[in-house]
């Protein structure tokens, strides 16, 4: 999202995590901007039971946590390691300095929330009237249009079926079952267990 070289300018550090871990959870408060340089990240919420809500996963490259860099609220979900990452990390306010002197990186940020915030409106729309099979159509689809290199017939969705269940609010069996239906329809692929799209 920001040139790395920036952020080291402004004095971000590097951090791992190793797979697991928390780095952040749900209602802290915030105190750094992160950016993904290695690895992924699953930004998640957990119901009184312990189910997860898988709000989105974080690739390399992209930023992740910055609502309460805006609002000063607490986080809205937890940030787990879904592999070792390795992750920049810049204090908030020196975030805040470097977006309020930086016009491009602000705009850039204002467009991101609001890409992500059109994302968000879309799933739940189609969660909450939509059936299994358009829902992880939906799923996968802006997961590949989330990719830079968009000229690439086929997109490896890097989901387990798991993932895609606690992204869509489906069973796991409900999920299978819907890509073996969307492969036979010509809709995807799968080839030795990975699904394409």
């Amino acid at each position: 999202m920001i040139d790395t070289n920036i952020l080291l300018a402004w004095g971000a550090t590097f951090k791992k995590y190793c797979q697991g871990d928390i780095i952040f959870e749900e209602g802290a408060s915030c105190n750094f901007y992160f950016q993904l340089i290695e690895g992924r990240v699953k930004w998640v919420n957990f119901n009184s039971e312990g189910k997860e809500f898988i709000q989105t996963i974080i690739e390399p490259n992209e930023s992740f946590g910055e609502l309460p860099l805006f609002d000063e609220g607490p986080y809205a979900a937890c940030a787990i390691a879904d592999e070792d990452c390795l992750i920049m990390r810049l204090k908030k306010e020196t975030f805040t300095q470097l977006i309020c002197e930086n016009s491009d990186i602000n705009l850039s940020f204002t467009k991101l929330l609001a890409k992500r915030q059109r994302y968000e409106f879309l799933l739940l729309k189609t969660i909450a009237f939509e059936n299994p099979e358009k829902r992880i159509s939906t799923l996968l689809t802006h997961f590949k249009n989330k990719q830079v290199n968009t000229n690439r017939q086929l997109y490896q969705v890097n989901l387990t079926r798991q993932q895609i269940a606690n992204m869509t609010g489906l069973r796991v069996e409900t999920v299978i079952r819907e890509i073996r239906n969307l492969n036979l329809k010509g809709r995807l692929q799968i080839i030795h267990g990975k699904v394409f799209v």
